[in-house]
């Protein structure tokens, strides 16, 4: 028998029996308890109608300001094979009594059919990061996408699609032949990881690291911990919790998972850490060879992103991998090939006078730790000259004008030549380097004050870029300065 009739033999799996499509318009209704127009299929589910593509379901979302039923003709127009809606339209749909909890009901019925193994991901800092490389590591784990069982790889949230909407779409999004589901958690008052982790139900759970962002709603990094920690709350029986050794916090973390009775998992530096790393040594290239101490053995990978950052990143990773039953060695693979994400930590090659600059894009979210962590990052950055484009830190609340002014000693241990402050909440940091006017190398350090993105745009023009220097662009998503790199970005020669 010759290769073709042997894999034309192969046994129909669990998951090789499932159809195609994502959804049935009898699936739909059925889970939402809606009535369908007629029959049709659909291959993704999409609640903005500027994002759909040929075969998507459109979701017409009600909020308080907009209500999606405006866009249903825009999302047809788009190629959508039918619209998920609360009043009659033209065109084939499933009409529903409210489209916000039929969507979630939809996203119960992705998990209740999924044969996937889910893990969830929450933290103060690098839950994207780290949901995007559990999904490579994943993707390429033995019975993957390339497994003639039938499973198709691994799913995951995109973008940073973390809330009371982007979780359930995600979920719903989610094929029934998945082999892997990685999920992102993100809250901003206590009791919203509950209502998530419920609807995910993961069956191992991911906390990052525990940081001050939201302070100004929690009042604690111990608050913020055991926000955090409601994750565990969802788990599957039998579940793990993957948890950061290193943490001051770790001992509130692992009581809250063995109350619930998970399995734990830890990683860092730490000697009590089950994923333990024994050295780092930086690479020329940028990155890490990283050795690390798992179950007696030791593992050694190379991770591409630079950073300290991501090589804790990276031990989490391999635990959560582990806990997942991936393929350790495929999720190696993974970390040395990864790129970065726009907005978190994505290189760009930018015009300069001379030559070429770095832009290194942190633009879509800071607090005080991951600023901390990328101005060393821009530190150990080799550059004829170095600028950092600060953003304000956004919901520090009352400790904002502290975390700020703190700012001062790693921005100076950077050894940055120039900096530009955006936004009002940054005046505390300016104060701090009127008195310290040097950096680590005992270089004078200018800066500007900008109050927006167009203000820290000229500023930067004015300054001058030239070959060879690097420039970290970091800030809260909500200051903009995502439109600064893309300024800059586009003069990319």
């Amino acid at each position: 028998m010759n290769a073709l009739a042997k894999v034309m033999r192969w046994p129909v799996g669990e998951t090789r029996a499932k159809r195609l499509a994502l959804w049935t318009a009898a699936e739909i209704a059925a889970a939402t308890g809606g009535t369908a127009s007629g029959d049709f299929e659909v291959s993704g589910v999409e609640m903005d109608s500027r994002d759909v593509r040929s075969g998507d379901l459109f979701v017409a979302l009600k909020g308080e300001a907009m209500d999606g039923h405006r866009f249903v003709d825009g999302a047809f127009a788009r190629g959508a094979a039918a619209a998920l809606v609360d009043r009659p339209v033209d065109g084939p749909h499933v009409l529903v009594a409210d489209t916000n909890a039929a969507l979630e009901a939809l996203a119960a019925a992705a998990r209740k059919r999924a044969v996937a193994k889910i893990i969830g991901v929450t933290g103060s800092v690098g839950k994207t990061g780290v949901k995007e490389a559990l999904f490579a590591a994943l993707e390429r784990s033995r019975g993957g996408s390339g497994d003639l069982g039938g499973s198709i790889g691994a799913h995951r949230s995109v973008r940073s699609y973390n809330n009371h909407v982007g979780v359930p779409l995600s979920l719903a999004r989610m094929p029934a032949r998945s082999r892997f589901g990685v999920f992102e958690m993100g809250m901003n008052h206590a009791g919203e990881i509950a209502g998530l982790t419920a609807q995910v139900r993961p069956h191992v759970a991911v906390i990052t690291t525990i940081a001050p962002a939201h302070i100004e709603n929690l009042g604690s990094e111990e608050a913020i911990a055991d926000a955090k920690a409601e994750i565990f709350g969802g788990l599957e029986q039998g579940g793990t919790a993957v948890i950061p050794a290193d943490s001051p916090h770790f001992a509130r973390l692992r009581d809250a998972a063995l109350a619930v009775g998970a399995k734990v998992i830890s990683f860092g530096r730490a000697d009590h850490a089950d994923v333990r790393l024994l050295e780092a040594l930086p690479l020329a290239q940028g990155g890490a060879l990283v050795t690390a101490r798992m179950d007696g053995a030791s593992l050694c990978y190379h991770v591409a992103e630079p950073g300290e950052h991501w090589i804790a990143n990276s031990l989490c990773v391999m635990a959560a991998v582990r806990a997942a039953g991936g393929d350790l060695g495929a999720a190696g693979l993974a970390l040395a090939e990864m790129g970065g994400l726009k907005g978190r930590g994505a290189r760009r090659r930018i015009a300069a006078v001379g030559g070429h600059a770095l832009l290194i894009d942190e633009s879509y979210n800071a607090n005080p730790a991951s600023m901390r962590a990328t101005l060393a990052q821009l530190g150990q950055t080799p550059a004829t000259r170095r600028i950092a484009v600060l953003g304000a830190m956004k919901e520090l609340g009352d400790f904002g004008p502290g975390f700020h002014a703190q700012l001062a000693e790693p921005l100076l241990a950077s050894q940055a030549d120039f900096v530009v402050l955006v936004g009002a909440e940054m005046e505390p940091l300016a104060r701090e380097l009127g008195k310290q006017s040097v950096n680590s190398l005992g270089n004078p350090l200018g800066f500007a004050q900008c109050a927006d993105a167009g203000e820290a745009i000229s500023a930067l023009e004015e300054f001058g870029l030239i070959g060879g220097d690097a420039v970290l662009v970091k800030g809260s998503n909500s200051v903009g300065l995502s439109r600064l790199v893309d300024h800059f970005v586009a003069r990319e020669g």
